[in-house]
């Protein structure tokens, strides 16, 4: 059980934190505040009923938990620029928050008749990104419940909509609170990007170090005549990336190529790998081609044909020499023998025998010699 709750745990982060698209055509930057609220504790390390984290450009900029109960800086600049009251106004508000999640956890599983003994995950995201002329791109406030879609406001039509039907009463009664809409769209309107550019102002050295990608391609063994060709790359930062597998120097269909998404590394940088499955036997032209804004010009590393876990090639040219070899040295090592048994005149008593009594016996006593 404690296994199943950490990988859904994990699994609705990556989900919430990881589920838009790459593009390095612009420079973007980004402000995402996300709240993960349980119906009940988890005895497990490091998983609370409650946790919330400020992301900016990806970076982990605050923390909280409902243990400890202290919004707390995660970056030194944040602790240097910003004053105490904020953090314990911030601190509040957590708590706030916490209580807005309990009871809407709790309406849900009542709403959809669950088991109050199971175990439910409400998340919440909100923020803002902008590209770098400060033009907005997009707004967000979305809330998700045991990994799937829930609620989402639409910014534009200032209304609170919902993926599927059985989302409908949630949806009624939130588009018919006029504060709440009010509140959610003037945030996203101006709050969020004054923020924004507010923290990238404090943090403006440490948020403009860029880290370039470091590339590896690679292949392992599938099924019996399949291997999986990958594409690595990690240790790049920002987080904005091309990454294509190309057969002849033609891009690959994603469709046709499996990724693991753009993932944290622990020092604050990226990584992600695509994968093909191709026939063992096949010698096309593979390679790995790579784009990032630290790059004056993209990476390109070729697959040498190399496999990590295949058998080698098996040479009949060779076996056949090796095979000869035995051979030799076998009628050899046979004829050194039965001239030493002939000077101790093993062989020929043997032989006398068996002709004196029964020629029917002497196969048998010469297979026995040998």
């Amino acid at each position: 059980m404690g296994t199943r709750v950490a990988k859904l745990f994990a699994l609705l982060c990556v989900f919430l934190l990881y589920r838009t698209s790459p593009s390095i055509q612009a420079e973007k930057h980004s402000l995402y505040y996300i709240y993960t609220g349980l119906s009940k504790p988890v005895d497990l390390p490091g998983i609370y009923q409650f946790t919330a984290m400020a992301l900016l450009d990806d970076i982990q900029i605050d923390y909280y938990n409902s243990e400890e109960q202290k919004k707390i800086p995660k970056q030194t600049w944040m602790k240097e620029k910003l004053y105490e009251d904020y953090w314990e106004k911030g601190t509040k508000l957590r708590k706030n928050k916490k209580q807005w999640l309990d009871e809407n956890i709790d309406s849900l599983m009542k709403c959809m008749k669950q088991n109050e003994s199971d175990l439910h995950v409400l998340q919440w995201r909100h923020g803002c990104e902008v590209d770098q002329q400060g033009d907005e791109s997009k707004r967000i406030n979305e809330y998700c419940y045991d990994g799937e879609d829930f609620l989402s406001f639409d910014y534009k039509e200032s209304q609170w909509v919902a993926p599927v039907d059985t989302n409908l009463i949630t949806k009624w009664k939130w588009n018919n609170v006029p504060i709440l809409k009010q509140r959610t769209a003037g945030y996203l309107e101006k709050e969020c990007v004054d923020w924004l550019n507010k923290f990238r102002e404090y943090g403006d050295k440490e948020l403009r170090k860029a880290s370039p990608p470091d590339v590896h391609m690679f292949a392992k063994r599938s099924t019996s005549d399949k291997i999986k060709l990958t594409c690595m790359v990690t240790g790049f930062y920002p987080k904005d990336t091309v990454l294509f597998i190309r057969k002849y120097r033609t891009s690959l269909p994603e469709d046709e190529t499996e990724s693991t998404g753009i993932r944290p590394n622990h020092d604050g940088t990226f990584q992600l790998k695509k994968s093909v499955e191709i026939q063992e036997n096949e010698k096309a032209n593979y390679d790995c081609f790579v784009a990032h804004r630290t790059l004056k010009e993209p990476i390109i590393i070729e697959w040498g044909g190399n496999c990590q876990d295949c058998p080698p090639e098996i040479d009949l040219a060779m076996i056949a020499v090796v095979t000869g070899g035995v051979l030799v040295l076998l009628i050899t090592v046979a004829g050194v023998v039965v001239y030493i048994l002939k000077k101790k005149g093993i062989i020929g008593q043997t032989t006398t025998a068996e002709t004196s009594n029964s020629g029917s016996n002497s196969s048998v006593d010469l297979q026995y010699v040998y």
